[in-house]
């Protein structure tokens, strides 16, 4: 009688109104909008004040690591103890803190009365070690509201949906800063550098920390759950997932996918500026194309009804695209940069593609198998972290600071990283993505299913 109840309880679930899904769409904007400074600008701001590529590497490799080993340890925490909102607020303080104290100077320095490489590298790794566990603790708890604050699929895919469109508006919110400050403020000297990413970062924080303050006033500690009295299913072993040929056909994919939109992302400001002469704004005007282009095509996919066939296809398009546009990109001279502005909407719309359809293909692993589903995306995750974290220190290793007025060729870290690498990466999904064997007959159809909602979430 129990497990009829809860049953019941859970199948006449009402729908969620506008405001509680608006509330908890805006509840990651202070996560995506520090990130996107993170990825694009990170690597460019540590440099320009004086850190070698090797030791701007280190500190985004810090980052990454500490990302990845918290995305697992968040994900088992709360689904011990709960207690989603407690979380959020407690990652989002250390985001806040520690993201300040990266772009805002090394504090380390400050209180050491030091200025050494050393004690730079060092500070700079804490505070983005620090920033990434926040970040993780912030991002997973997040996610993690949806299916407990309703059962009701209607309102689950609208949650998925309004946390998307935010990541949208916050990505893009944060080129649109930084094209203000890059007009604004005038790099001449280190200290003026310092300046604009100091305010990048400042307003990006404020405007992040409003958003916030309507997710915890909007959204409600999650209550949904089962009782002890009602029935559960026994949770998937980690090994199940070890056996299926699919686990790591998609967990290969994701990582390429996730490899070449982040490897390419954090390196793009550097290709711009450095090798193609192009003037400061396009350090926010490229990514920005890159990004409405994304998302444009995004809205479009989420619209569309998925079976595996056409999973494959538009994968093997974005993929294909890629290998063109780095290709493209790799070779481009700078007399001819004008032609990065059209090469910026082809990655944009091949960064879709190619996202979309892996994260698809994660909905397709998980199919019925829902009490395995946290393993899947934390492993997935932690691959994802640190295999771009390692990626962009081997690259960033082999880069040297260019002397003032020197003539670059195709041979720099810059080009290989924005263009040929990801382009190398894109041929291996080619090659994957024809070994996968995803069917639509009757007894996965509600495994495929699931490919039918709104797959960027």
């Amino acid at each position: 009688m129990a497990d009829d109840k809860c049953g019941e309880e859970l199948a006449v679930a009402e729908p969620l109104g506008r405001w509680p899904v608006l509330s908890y769409g805006v509840g990651h904007m202070l996560n995506d909008i520090t990130s996107a400074c993170w990825f694009t600008y990170l690597l460019m701001f540590l440099q320009e004040i004086g850190l070698t590529p090797r030791d701007a590497s280190i500190v985004m490799l810090s980052g990454q690591v500490a990302d990845g080993v918290m995305t697992i340890v968040a994900g088992e925490m709360i689904d011990r103890f709960g207690r989603f909102k407690l979380w959020h607020i407690g990652g989002s303080v250390l985001v806040g803190v520690s993201f300040s104290s990266v772009f805002g100077g090394c504090l380390l320095c400050t209180v050491l009365g030091t200025d050494s490489y050393l004690v730079r590298t060092i500070g700079y790794s804490f505070f983005a070690a620090v920033f990434n566990v926040g970040w993780a603790a912030t991002q997973v708890s997040h996610m993690a509201m949806v299916n407990c604050m309703t059962s009701n699929p209607t309102s689950r895919v609208a949650l998925a949906s309004c946390r998307n469109a935010s990541t949208m508006v916050a990505n893009l919110g944060l080129y649109g800063i930084a094209l203000a400050v890059f007009g604004a403020v005038k790099a001449k000297t280190c200290a003026d550098i310092v300046v604009q990413y100091k305010w990048i970062a400042y307003v990006s924080i404020f405007v992040g920390c409003c958003f916030l303050v309507l997710f915890h006033v909007g959204t409600s500690e999650p209550t949904l759950k089962c009782e002890p009295n009602c029935k559960k299913r026994a949770r998937i072993a980690w090994g199940y997932w070890f056996k299926k040929t699919l686990y790591y056909q998609v967990a290969l994919l994701y990582m390429l996918a996730r490899l070449i939109t982040n490897v390419s992302q954090s390196l793009i400001a550097f290709y711009v500026t450095r090798d193609l002469k192009m003037n400061e704004y396009s350090k926010a005007t490229i990514p920005a194309i890159i990004f409405c282009c994304s998302f444009l095509v995004s809205v479009v996919l989420q619209e569309m009804k998925w079976n595996s066939r056409r999973l494959k296809s538009l994968l093997t398009v974005g993929a294909t695209l890629w290998v063109v546009s780095g290709a493209a990109v790799f070779i481009l001279p700078s007399q001819m940069h004008n032609l990065m502005y059209p090469l910026a909407m082809v990655i944009g719309a091949a960064n879709a593609l190619v996202m979309v359809t892996t994260i698809g293909l994660e909905s397709a692993l998980v199919g019925e198998d829902l009490n395995g589903c946290a393993f899947v995306y934390g492993s997935l995750s932690f691959l994802d972290k640190m295999s771009c974290g390692i990626a962009l220190f081997v690259l960033e290793s082999y880069d040297e600071t260019p002397s003032c007025g020197e003539v670059r060729g195709l041979n720099t870290m810059s080009r290989y990283g924005t263009g040929l690498i990801p382009a190398c990466f894109a041929v291996l999904v080619l090659v994957v993505t024809s070994t996968l064997r995803l069917h639509d007959d009757a007894p996965r159809a509600r495994a495929s299913a699931a490919l039918e909602a709104p797959l960027l979430v």
